[in-house]
């Protein structure tokens, strides 16, 4: 198979793998934002409840080597190399190991299904800085399109809530309500870009493969000052909501706005809002991200093929249709002034 491209780079966000590892994490996580040192303490105790470590790393490290598993079978046959935004590996230290090892042209592979300024645009803009601290030499860095309406995303969510309705009662299936749940971002934001609007037509559709008539979306994991507006209702304002109600006995919060159990699936779903819902009475229960399903490995692969042969027929389910290759210069601003596009 001939490309233009000759490695892949998985970047994603970074996390703690170790106590000591928490503070200076949030501190890069938190540099330049507008939120309190108050919260910064706040979060640091979500990840002590778990010995300082954040499950991501080794999240995405089985990531990497099932697509590596997958390429070596299927092709094409590309190294993958790894950066994150916020603690180790760093993006700067990876782009400098791919020049060294020759690369010049890459395809990434951001863990986020959506378009954002923090899921998308921040990183075209690390992968600027990087290049920058680089120098000669760095690697060209081509994005791959954002895949939240591909069937390889969806599907897996599908077969997971599908999963967990069948570990509920049957009399009580009946009664049980679904909520997907995303990371919420301020009103500005969202504003500038097409996150909610992706959500909402992922859930829809991932709803309908299910079965499930009763859904919402919902949100998690805000951290900014409470005068400025976030995406809402919060996860756990739907659950009481939801049981003041009466009319259910049991809900399923499916985590679409992630890829992987994570620190805020963790946290704020399987300790928040679970303990929510014991307070409550209120059956919690929760399908899993897609992990390293086969058909999401399988999916990356098929972007990656689809990237570099330009097929004229690109997968997606529902109304929206495949998202872009390159980002347009005004997409996913992060409502203040526009910053300099970054990279495609």
């Amino acid at each position: 198979m001939s490309t233009d491209y000759d490695a892949i780079l998985l970047v994603s966000f970074g996390g703690p793998e170790r106590p000591d590892d928490v503070i200076p994490f949030l501190e890069n996580v938190l540099r330049g934002k507008n939120v309190p040192h108050t919260r910064l303490l706040e979060v640091a105790e979500h990840y002590q409840h778990f010995g300082g470590y954040s499950p991501i790393n080794d999240q995405n490290r089985a990531l990497i080597a099932a697509l590596r598993r997958e390429l070596a079978e299927r092709g094409p046959k590309l190294p993958i190399y790894w950066g994150n935004r916020n603690w180790y590996p760093l993006l700067p230290d990876t782009l400098r190991q791919m020049r060294d090892d020759g690369v010049r042209r890459a395809l990434a592979l951001f863990t986020s299904a959506y378009s954002s300024y923090s899921g998308c645009r921040q990183y075209r803009e690390n992968i600027a800085a990087a290049r920058d601290a680089v120098g000669e030499g760095a690697p060209e860095i081509d994005k791959l399109r954002v895949f939240f309406n591909h069937p390889g995303f969806l599907e897996p969510m599908a077969e997971g809530i599908e999963k967990e309705l069948s570990r509920i009662p049957h009399e009580k299936r009946e009664t049980t309500c679904l909520l997907f749940s995303a990371h919420s971002i301020p009103n500005a934001m969202a504003e500038k870009c097409c996150y909610e609007t992706q959500l909402r037509e992922a859930s829809r559709l991932v709803a309908e493969m299910a079965g499930f008539e009763n859904w919402q979306l919902v949100y998690q994991s805000r951290s900014g000052p409470p005068s400025q507006p976030w995406l809402e209702p919060d996860v756990g304002d739907a659950i009481r909501e939801i049981a003041d109600k009466g009319t259910f006995t049991d809900v399923i919060v499916c985590p679409i706005g992630f890829i992987s159990d994570h620190m805020e699936v963790l946290y704020d779903l399987d300790m928040e809002a679970r303990d929510i819902c014991q307070e409550l009475g209120f059956g919690f229960h929760r399908s899993p991200t897609v992990g390293m399903h086969p058909k999401f490995i399988r999916m990356i692969r098929d972007l990656i093929v689809e990237r570099i042969e330009s097929p004229d027929q690109r997968v997606a389910l529902g109304k929206l249709g495949p998202s872009h290759d390159v980002c347009p210069v005004d997409c996913c601003l992060s409502g203040r002034p526009a910053a300099t596009q970054s990279a495609s």
